[in-house]
């Protein structure tokens, strides 16, 4: 199992109800992409945090660590903007090389944290769903939504397959080990050729498998699968809706400023 499903069934959070969470997470995540503001992403980095740890129980050292893998992409991206190369010195830094100048300016430095800040605040919505909201009950809420059955069912299916290709992968890695198939470079490269080569094949015959064993339960094109229904309550939607009330406040603030 995925480290993010491990958390997930165990979060504090689990058994709220996934219509709340699935239109909290869809809005805010709404607002940090239209407003851009570094107040309102501040905002919202520390109101999921506090909800995905401090209510749903994630280990705080879980999240840093899974909230600092887009943030290592987004630095590096975001030197093109913050960094530049030019005879001209910019008025935030200027470092002499030779007859050029490493520079930059306050402008581009501003934008470079509002495009952090706003992706991070936008990361860190669709990580209080993953983190509190198991896959099947984000699946149901898509099929109220009505979103196209079949769609459905690949996002199912590639979800499980994505466990079992972990899983044979895994075996064929032990295996490769234990034969000492990692010794040196050469050999590294080798064997993983031969575990993607194994990998494919062993995937085909899984999903051939799979069909075979859904066509045995009278497989009609469907997959049905059993949902927990959790009520929601006027509390949780009235925090909610107040919530995005402030954020929309804050864009609209932002805009108009």
């Amino acid at each position: 199992m995925l480290l993010i499903d491990k958390l997930c069934y165990r979060s504090n959070l689990r058994y709220v109800n996934a219509g709340e969470k699935f239109t909290y997470s869809l809005l805010t995540l709404c607002m940090c992409i239209v407003s851009r503001s570094i107040l309102l992403a501040l905002l919202v980095l520390a109101v999921n945090s506090f909800l995905t740890v401090g209510k749903g129980g994630i280990p705080l050292f879980r999240y840093r660590n899974l909230m600092l893998v887009p943030l290592v992409f987004l630095l590096l991206s975001t030197l093109a903007i913050i960094v530049n190369i030019s005879r001209t010195p910019l008025d935030a830094y200027a470092i002499p090389l030779g007859s050029f100048y490493i520079t930059g300016s306050f402008a581009s430095l501003y934008q470079g944290l509002q495009l952090i800040l706003t992706a991070m605040a936008s990361v860190s919505c669709l990580y209080f769903l993953a983190l509190n909201t198991p896959m099947t009950d984000i699946l149901n809420e898509l099929r109220k939504l009505k979103l196209p059955g079949l769609l459905l069912e690949l996002m199912l299916l590639i979800y499980r397959f994505i466990f079992v290709l972990l899983e044979i992968a895994s075996s064929i890695l032990t295996a490769q080990k234990s034969r000492l198939g990692n010794r040196d470079f050469k050999t590294s490269v080798k064997s993983f050729g031969a575990m993607v080569s194994v990998l494919f094949v062993r995937s085909l015959k899984k999903s051939g498998a799979l069909y075979d064993a859904m066509e045995s339960r009278c497989y009609d094109g469907t997959i049905h699968v059993l949902t927990e229904n959790y009520p929601p309550k006027k509390a949780e939607i009235f925090l909610i809706l107040l919530f995005e009330i402030l954020l929309l406040l804050l864009t609209i603030w932002s805009k108009l400023r």
